[in-house]
């Protein structure tokens, strides 16, 4: 069975399911000029992110090209990246990254 996700930049990390996808199946995540293969290490809902790179702990999580939140904890590839892994920086005063 072949499933869809969506990769808008090719320097983000995550990647959206946009169907039901079950754990351990394996996808070629494509953002313009590059694919990136990952195996799911765990069922990812229709509209849930999954980690196409691994993330280190604290690091930057981009979604859509932007700066979504940071990671918790270690993240890798094919991992379900959701509240329990991501602590969200938007709106927050004390994330406020001057531009």
């Amino acid at each position: 069975m072949s499933y869809h996700t969506v990769m808008m930049k090719p320097h983000d990390n995550v990647a959206i399911a946009l169907s039901n996808i079950p754990e351990g199946t394996e996808l070629n995540v494509s953002c313009q000029d590059q694919t990136l293969k990952v195996q799911l290490l765990e069922a990812i809902e229709f509209g849930h992110k999954f980690a196409v790179k691994p993330i280190e702990a604290g690091g930057d999580i981009l979604k859509y090209g932007e700066v979504i939140g940071a990671a918790t904890r270690a993240i890798q590839a094919g991992e379900h990246v959701h509240v329990h892994n991501l602590e969200g920086k938007r709106g927050r005063g004390d994330q406020h990254v001057a531009i």
